[in-house]
Order: structure tokens, then C-alpha cells, then sequence
């Protein structure tokens, strides 16, 4: 089978024509977009997320087709942002995967036209097991808007914006916007902040660059005392694998020793005629070492890597309390520099 030319695979539409398609889809979807800014219903989204935020359950997300394309992303959007979210199909809740609801759930179902069949079919179940629904449609008046304790409904005065007016386009597009002011709703009322988004995304660039020092730090860094030999700092630093270790009396941090604290000494036993093995931990640390609290940003304390020219910073509470010992190669694991 020949397969056509490009040339062959245009119709005999007009560039005009392509363009006007293109602003149509647009028009739809802003029309839309600024009509439910006019109307929204902020006494139903203050309904809706003071039930979540004292539900113990999870919102569950159904849709078909399109809408359940929405529907998965929604409810990833819900999990990233502290909401325990996930997705069923339809047909998969018909078929035994409706035992993955619980009577704490909240169920959230999307229908353009909130006459879907499968998604009707799930109601009864619902209501049975009595768990509460939502319903994102463009017909509030329609079988699952009257069935469902929040309506979050849009309309489309332009249509969908299909050159065919067929295609969902306008309506997927105020289906995502609900779910996200539904999600950004949410977040503000429960308090969620920059450091829990970390917490929630812990591979991407963006939650590796909120996370604290002592997200990061070892709580279990090598420790020897002022006494302590030169052999038995080696060794303590052997164990740890920082390339130091601290030296503590008394659980009170007194200084470091690092690879380059020794190195320096042992020149300075070499020019004095002292012999090496007789230096103490006290004799090779450095007693002021450059400190960080636990709770400064982990991109904050890259910049004093950087400056400093160091490869640890020790991890310091208000009181002076030891935390944890922060390493640079943490920061390049975790991808914050």
C-alpha cells in the first residue's frame, strides 16, 4: 500500500480556515474558563474540603474515556499535594475493584454529560457502602449531579471547540481546572507547605531543592574523645566514611577532626621533632568548625559548600546540641547541587 505524500494528506481547507480552528478551540475554552470564575461556588469547595480534612479515608477518582484520563491526573495531583488519592475504572470498580473503597473514602466521579452509563452503575454501590460522592459535569441537573453531595459543575457556552463540535476538548480542559482548584483549595485549608511537597517528591529537582539539612544529615556520624590517639582517630574516621569524625566530651562537641586536620599536623610534629603518634585528638582537631542548624534548606547550605571550599558542614540546634554531620556528597545524591 502506497502510503500518501504530506501534500496529499492536506485537505483542501484554507490556512485561514486551519487558523480559525485553532482560535475556536481557544475561545471555548476561555468562554468556559470565564464563566465559571463569575459562578464559582466557594460554600460547596468550603463543603467539600472540610469533609476531607476530617475524613481519615482517601478521595477515589472514577472516569471514562477522556474524563478518566482527567480523573488519574486529579488524583495525582491530589497524593503530590498531601491527599491520599487514587484511581478506579469504572469498569474495573463493576468487576470487583469497588472492594478498594471503603466507607471513609470520598469518591469523586467526572462526566461531561453525567449520563455515563459505567459510571452511573457505580452509584448504587456507593451509596450503599455510604460513602460520600462529588461530581465534576457540565449538567449539574443531569442523573450524577442530583446524585452527588458536591456538584462542581462548568458550562460550555462556545462548545467544545471542536471543529466538529464531537471531540471533548473545552470540557476536559474545566474538568483539570476543577480538579486543581479543588487540590489548591485544599492545600491552603490543611496548611500545606513547601516542606511537605518535598516530602511527597522526593526524585524531582523541585522537592530536592526544599528539603532541610537535616532531611540529609547523619545522625550517626564517628565521635572520639579529646584523648583519643591519632590511631584511634584514624580509625574512627575509617568507620564513618565522612573523611572526619568528632570529637565530643561529654556528648558536647569540642571540634572536628578532618583529613586535612592531620595532614597539616603531621607537618607540624615533622618541623617541631614530635612524634607523630604521640598527638592527641585535641592536638589535631579544629575546635570551631563551620555549624549549620537543621532546619536551614539544604540549597542554602550547597552555597556554603561551595564558598567554603569544604566537603562537611556540622549540623547544630540553637542550644548547641549536635544533630548530625551533613556531607557534600549528600547533596549530589539527593541532586540538590
Amino acid at each position: 500500500m502506497t502510503m500518501p505524500t504530506t501534500d496529499q494528506t492536506l485537505d483542501d481547507s484554507t490556512p485561514e480556515q486551519r487558523r480559525d480552528a485553532a482560535l475556536q478551540v481557544l475561545k471555548a475554552a476561555s468562554s468556559a474558563v470565564a464563566l465559571l470564575q463569575e459562578s464559582l461556588d466557594t460554600q460547596t469547595l468550603e463543603s467539600w474540603t472540610g469533609h476531607l480534612l476530617r475524613s481519615k479515608g482517601r478521595v477515589v477518582l472514577s472516569g471514562v474515556g477522556k474524563s478518566g484520563l482527567i480523573a488519574r491526573k486529579i488524583s495525582a495531583t491530589l497524593a503530590s499535594t498531601g491527599c491520599p488519592s487514587l484511581f478506579i475504572h469504572p469498569g474495573d470498580a463493576l468487576h470487583g475493584d469497588l472492594g478498594m473503597v471503603t466507607p471513609d473514602d470520598t469518591v469523586l466521579l467526572l462526566s461531561n454529560s453525567g449520563e455515563t452509563e459505567e459510571v452511573l452503575r457505580l452509584l448504587p454501590s456507593l451509596i450503599r457502602l455510604g460513602v460520600e460522592i462529588g461530581a465534576i459535569t457540565s449538567k449539574a441537573s443531569s442523573r450524577l449531579g442530583q446524585a452527588a453531595k458536591w456538584c462542581f459543575p462548568y458550562q460550555l457556552p462556545e462548545g467544545e471547540g471542536c471543529p466538529l463540535d464531537f471531540a471533548p476538548m473545552a470540557s476536559t480542559t474545566l474538568q483539570l481546572i476543577w480538579g486543581d482548584i479543588l487540590a489548591a483549595h485544599r492545600m491552603v485549608s490543611s496548611g500545606f507547605t513547601r516542606e511537605r511537597f518535598a516530602t511527597f517528591h522526593p526524585g524531582g529537582a523541585l522537592g530536592a531543592k526544599l528539603l532541610k539539612c537535616s532531611d540529609l544529615m547523619h545522625t550517626d556520624a564517628p565521635a572520639i574523645v579529646p584523648e583519643a590517639t591519632l590511631t584511634q582517630s584514624l580509625a574512627a574516621m575509617t568507620s564513618g566514611k565522612l573523611g572526619m569524625t568528632t570529637v565530643l566530651r561529654d556528648g558536647q562537641l569540642m571540634g572536628v577532626v578532618s583529613d586535612g586536620d592531620i595532614r597539616r599536623a603531621l607537618e607540624r610534629a615533622e618541623k617541631s621533632g614530635i612524634n607523630p603518634l604521640k598527638l592527641r585528638a585535641e592536638d589535631l582537631m579544629t575546635p570551631s568548625p563551620i555549624s549549620v542548624p537543621p532546619t536551614m534548606m539544604a540549597i542554602e547550605a550547597s552555597r556554603i559548600f561551595e564558598t567554603r571550599k569544604i566537603t562537611f558542614l556540622i549540623v547544630q540546634d540553637a542550644s548547641g546540641k549536635l544533630c548530625g554531620v551533613l556531607h557534600v556528597h549528600d547533596l549530589l545524591g539527593a541532586k540538590v547541587i
